[in-house]
């Protein structure tokens, strides 16, 4: 079947109640198959995509329209030379595709600097952002979700734009999950005010004096111990640390499941075990995998840009697509760009 292939200048007609979400078909480590698959899933869900890419190397995609891109952002590329250069890049025009209104948001598991840049050059930083940051959320044992923030948009930071992840990031925490007054938290070697390099002694002196305002319940340093648990709602942290710390737990969580099923059929006794602990504990590590939650979303530019993992598969980006689906209806931007100018 010959998919529909979308000019940079023709405006998508959908009949859905949002318009299409644009997903980088060309980005991440299992592109395009596992992008595409994911995408035919959400659209039998109900959620509306249009794929960006090189149709010449996307092959039989159905009925999914195409918008077409012709370069590729690879993950080597240095992120802000590939955005100057690859103006024709899938990440690229699915930016623009957000930005001149053809699309509702973006979704990519390619190169996260490149896009990072892609939405910031394209759609624009909220009034009043410094630095757009990533929003990843993080499960809780009890139930509900953390927000780290920033989990790898920005290697280095301020003090003042850490202030402002906290506004975000609390907002997001408000709107996204439901915390009527998130505790925010800054990530820290120690609890005491005293601990902690320069940048994160700054901060502290900052959020601690309410720098950012009423709405921003600062609790005082967290340590990495505290991301998953139920002590802290939002962790501030700049990029850096924040993607090592989130690499981390995602290698620990990973080693500790696989060494657990590797133990459960080790024997006959192990193995008939399994099949009473299985329906307990596959709930459990459904909850600690990173594909059921998509993506972060990235926050203070002008539009919903979701950020997957590059190993995301199908699954993944079907998760990364409802994240999208949902942030539009539920008008996330228009949201965080009134809290951080009531807060800033």
């Amino acid at each position: 079947m010959t998919a529909q292939i979308l000019g940079t200048e023709t405006p998508a007609v959908v009949m859905e109640p949002m318009l299409p979400v644009a997903l980088d078909a060309m980005g991440g480590d299992r592109a395009p198959n596992e992008i595409i698959e994911g995408a035919r899933q959400a659209v039998a869900l109900g959620i509306p995509v249009i794929l960006v890419g090189d149709p010449d190397l996307l092959g039989d995609v159905g009925d999914l329209p195409i918008e077409a891109a012709r370069e590729v952002i690879s993950m080597h590329d240095d992120p802000v030379k590939g955005v100057r250069r690859k103006k024709d890049s899938s990440l690229i025009r699915a930016a623009e595709a957000v930005r001149d209104g053809r699309a509702s948001a973006m979704v990519s598991a390619g190169n996260t600097g490149a896009t990072m840049a892609s939405a910031l050059f394209r759609m624009g930083r909220l009034p009043g952002v410094a630095r757009p940051a990533i929003a990843t959320p993080m499960p809780k044992p009890e139930g509900g979700y953390s927000v780290l923030i920033d989990a790898g948009a920005n290697a280095e930071c301020t003090a003042a734009w850490l202030v402002q992840f906290a506004q975000m990031g609390s907002a997001f925490s408000r709107l996204r999950f439901g915390v009527d007054n998130p505790r925010v938290g800054l990530l820290s070697i120690g609890e005491e005010a005293s601990k902690g390099n320069p940048l994160v002694k700054e901060a502290h002196g900052l959020l601690a004096a309410g720098a950012a305002g009423p709405r921003v319940n600062f609790i005082g340093n967290v340590e990495g111990r505290d991301i998953m648990s139920s002590s802290v709602d939002v962790i501030v942290t700049d990029g850096f640390t924040g993607n090592v710390a989130l690499k981390a737990l995602e290698g620990g969580l990973k080693l500790f499941i696989g060494r657990i099923i590797e133990v459960m059929m080790s024997t006959e006794e192990t193995r008939a075990a399994s099949k009473v602990l299985l329906p307990a504990l596959a709930p459990l590590a459904d909850q600690f995998d990173a594909d059921t939650y998509g993506g972060a979303m990235l926050l203070g530019v002008d539009g919903v840009c979701i950020i997957s993992h590059g190993s995301s598969g199908a699954r993944a980006i079907v998760n990364a697509l409802k994240v999208a689906r949902d942030s539009v209806m539920g008008g996330m931007v228009e949201q965080i760009k009134t809290a951080v100018a009531a807060e800033g």
